[in-house]
C-alpha cells in the first residue's frame, strides 16, 4: 500500500512538472530544473525540519565556497580576492560545525549539500563574467547569499526542532551577520 502511495504520488508530481516545463520559455533551463526540484520533493517523503535546514545550510556554505574559489581566481579587485579567501575558511568551518550538529542529533542527520537551482545558476553565470563585471556579480551574490542565509539562521534558531542544530544556528547568527555587512561593502 505505501509503495503505491509513493507511486501515485510520484505520477502526479511529475505530471505537475510537465506542466510547469510547458509554462516556461523555450530554452529556460532554470525553470525547467526548478519544476523537476519541485517535483522530487513533491514524490520523496517529506523530510523533517532539522533534515531541511541542515541541507539548506549546508548548500549555502557549499554555494559560498564554490562562488568565492571562483572570486580567488577571476576577481579583479584584491579586496574582492581576500573577502572570497575568508569565505572559503569561514564556510568550510561552518560546514565542520554543521556535520557536527548534524551528528549528535537523535536520530543522527546527515547534511546534504546540493545546491538550489538558483545557486547553480548563480555559480553558471559567475562563471560567464570576468574583472570588474564579476567583481560586480560577486558582490552581489555574496550579498544575496548571506542574507538568505541569515534569514534562514534567525527563523530556526528561533523555533528550531532540533537542540543542537538551534544552538548551531544561533551561534552562526553573528557571524553571517558579520560577512553580510563586509559583502555588503565590497
Amino acid at each position: 500500500m505505501k509503495h503505491t502511495l509513493v507511486l501515485a504520488v510520484s505520477i502526479a508530481a511529475l505530471s505537475l512538472a510537465g506542466c510547469k516545463k510547458s509554462e516556461a520559455p523555450a530554452g529556460d533551463v532554470a525553470a525547467t530544473s526548478a519544476a523537476t526540484d519541485d517535483a522530487m520533493a513533491a514524490a520523496t517523503p517529506a523530510a523533517t525540519p532539522g533534515q531541511v535546514f541542515a541541507d539548506t545550510a549546508a548548500a549555502s556554505d557549499q554555494f559560498e565556497i564554490e562562488s568565492s574559489k571562483l572570486a580567488a581566481s577571476k576577481a579583479k579587485s584584491a579586496k574582492v580576492k581576500t573577502f572570497a579567501e575568508q569565505m572559503i575558511k569561514a564556510h568550510t568551518d561552518s560546514t565542520a560545525k554543521l556535520k557536527a550538529a548534524a551528528a549528535s542529533a537523535s536520530p543522527a542527520i546527515t547534511p546534504a549539500p546540493k545546491l538550489t537551482a538558483m545557486q547553480q545558476q548563480t555559480l553558471d553565470d559567475l562563471g560567464t563574467k570576468s574583472g570588474a563585471e564579476f567583481d560586480t556579480a560577486y558582490a552581489k551574490a555574496q550579498t544575496d547569499a548571506h542574507q538568505m542565509t541569515l534569514d534562514t539562521l534567525k527563523a530556526y534558531s528561533a523555533s528550531g526542532d532540533v537542540p543542537s542544530l538551534k544552538s548551531f544556528a544561533t551561534t552562526l547568527v553573528p557571524i553571517v551577520t558579520a560577512h553580510l555587512n563586509m559583502a555588503k561593502g565590497l
